[in-house]
């Protein structure tokens, strides 16, 4: 008589195939890591991929908190859940606030007439992971989806980074792709006023987007 399905230890074939269709799914659902990484994009190529990166780091940081158990205990407390919220809506203003203030900076970034310093690269790379890290929804995605996959037995911990490390992979795929088109375009237009405008525009959703999170978090209470 075969094992049954329940006593098997080995993640088959057919559940990475599911999991990865599922990540792809999610990584092509716009959200602020999108809107982020695509803002430094338009600054130039390699500050949306080092955004793009820092929120590939992040997500395998999540991975790990949940295979320890660390985002669990989050889930189940709603005041550190609530908080956290909070922070992540903050921070999202914080940064939208920035890009509006810096919108001419950004110009001259674009236009090639501010030196490679100003461009802040570094920020970036913050800025993405304190994005992902402060997204308690992502950690909730782990907490509700990864049981689904990772079969029971002692490798627990090594399906749920393998898992976790798929997902940062597509992200940081996907990701990489919106900087690439980005900057594409941001080649051909190459006109302050847009570039200006773009800028402006992004800074605007990201607010609006921590502002919604923070005030529907604080409402909820």
């Amino acid at each position: 008589m075969g094992a049954h399905p329940c006593h098997n230890h080995k993640m088959t074939a057919a559940a990475l195939l599911a999991f990865t269709g599922l990540a792809i799914v999610l990584a092509l659902t716009p959200g602020p890591d999108t809107v982020l990484t695509l803002r430094f994009a338009l600054r130039d190529r390699l500050s949306g991929l080092l955004a793009a990166c820092g929120s590939a780091v992040a997500t395998i940081v999540w991975a790990v908190l949940v295979a320890v158990g660390l985002a669990a205990l989050i889930a189940q407390s709603a005041e550190l859940y609530r908080g956290l919220k909070i922070v992540g809506g903050l921070y999202l203003v914080y940064l939208g606030v920035q890009a509006i203030r810096h919108a001419r900076s950004a110009v001259e970034a674009v236009t090639e007439t501010a030196p490679i310093g100003r461009r802040r690269r570094p920020t970036a790379a913050f800025a993405g992971f304190m994005s992902t890290m402060t997204n308690p929804k992502v950690g909730l995605f782990y907490i509700a989806v990864l049981p689904q996959f990772v079969p029971h037995g002692d490798d627990a911990l090594a399906h749920t980074m393998l898992l976790g490390a798929i997902m940062a992979a597509i992200g940081l795929a996907y990701l990489c792709l919106v900087t690439f088109i980005a900057d594409r375009a941001n080649r051909l237009l190459r006109r302050p006023r847009v570039t200006l405008w773009l800028e402006r525009a992004s800074g605007g959703i990201l607010v609006t987007l921590g502002v919604g999170t923070a005030a529907s978090t604080v409402l909820d209470a």
